[in-house]
């Protein structure tokens, strides 16, 4: 009887219940006349052991032959084929991480260097609406450069701003896969960046009411109305739109408005809370909007919450006009430049920039308060229209 290959395909198929040597330790173990099991025995290191090769007739002959094969050739380097099957096993599933579940841990890593926790969306957004949709299902190891040319490639050129941050995103989750032990591309989005080539794209700044103007419009908001007040409010006193519509009762303080840090885009310090001057006028802004005041928020929506980012943009656009609310703290900084002579580091203090390197600003404590203070009173006369003179700044006093 031969040694080896003893079995065929169809007399194995008709095979009664029991075990069946095929030859050099290769087993058909049937339960059943249509159910079996594959196994090999060999010996490693002076003791035998059993090595499953798959199910019968799901595995055929010749694909147990084949495994058979290839345990035989681990044993002959001095390995044990069951232990390097299952090392192989943990290694495929450790690389299998796909690029959804790297993408959300790399979130939750990183939520508490955002603002809110995260909680606004901007971070994972990116991510969500333009990668995840093509990307997400695919283990992070197998993703290469073509592969995010080929997903970024319909932005790049007509909505470059987004694309970048979705390159940029992408670019953190697989550092964050390379961290978890991934093998990962890290060169990647590099790579496909090379690829894509420069974008066509031009960015274009938000319009700008001019600073002349300025008290046009501010005159046309006189319904009382929260979006007309909101709008008042933010054109004088130069805060971008979140700190305005979040604003709460709470964070008024006489005439000075502090807004908590976390609300301040570009200042993550917990302690650098950002005060507000505000001017007789703004004063009376805040006490007319405290009558539609609810829960403690000054702009409050209809429904619940607070007004959106979109409704006083909405309301501009209504009226024809290119310009959006942004843009007011443009008008705010080039009055400040023509119609001033206020230092560098107040005029851009008073937009709530972060000024200087960290040594610099660990030295300079002070927040040029009263100096803003002057300034917003004036932009204030200018405004509501009334005749404002230059205004001379002493440069350094406080």
């Amino acid at each position: 009887m031969r040694a080896t290959n003893r079995l065929s395909a169809k007399g194995a198929a008709a095979l009664a219940p029991g075990k069946y040597a095929d030859g050099a330790g290769l087993w058909l173990i049937k339960n059943e006349q249509a159910r079996g099991k594959w196994v090999l025995r060999v010996t490693v290191y002076g003791r035998r052991r059993e090595m499953g090769l798959g199910a019968f007739p799901a595995v055929s002959l010749a694909e147990a032959r084949r495994k058979a094969d290839a345990a035989r050739a681990v044993v002959r380097e001095g390995l044990d084929p069951i232990k390097e099957r299952e090392k192989a096993k943990r290694e495929a599933a450790r690389n299998l991480h796909f690029l959804n579940d790297i993408a959300r841990d790399c979130f939750e890593a990183r939520k508490a260097e955002l603002k809110g926790d995260g909680a606004a969306g901007r971070w994972f957004s990116p991510l969500a609406i333009h990668v995840l949709p093509k990307l997400g299902k695919m283990p992070v190891a197998d993703i290469d450069q073509t592969d995010i040319r080929d997903c970024l490639k319909p932005l790049w050129h007509t909505k470059a701003s987004v694309a970048e941050k979705a390159l940029g995103r992408l670019t953190l989750c697989l550092r964050h896969a390379a961290a978890l032990g991934l093998v990962v591309d890290l060169q990647a989005t590099e790579k496909a960046r090379a690829l894509l080539g420069k974008s066509r794209h031009k960015i274009e700044n938000i319009p700008s009411v001019p600073w002349r103007d300025v008290p046009t419009f501010y005159e046309t908001l006189a319904n009382g109305s929260i979006t007309h007040l909101a709008l008042r409010l933010l054109i004088l006193t130069g805060v971008r739109s979140a700190p305005l519509r979040f604003l709460h009762d709470s964070q008024i303080d006489g005439d000075v408005w502090t807004i908590p840090a976390e609300a301040m885009k570009g200042r993550k310090d917990a302690t650098s809370d950002f005060r507000v001057p505000l001017a007789p006028e703004a004063l009376a802004i805040v006490e007319a909007a405290r009558r539609h005041a609810r829960d403690g928020f000054l702009f409050p929506s209809q429904r619940k919450g607070v007004i959106s980012d979109a409704t006083m943009s909405r309301m501009m656009e209504r009226r024809g006009m290119a310009e959006r609310p942004h843009g007011f703290r443009s008008s705010l900084r080039d009055w400040l430049a023509e119609a001033t002579d206020a230092p560098h580091e107040v005029a851009e203090t008073m937009l709530g920039h972060v000024v200087g390197g960290s040594v610099e600003r660990a030295y300079r404590r002070t927040d040029f308060l009263e100096q803003r203070r002057v300034l917003l009173a004036r932009w204030a006369k200018h405004v509501t229209g009334q005749s404002g003179q230059v205004v001379k700044m002493v440069r350094g006093k406080p």
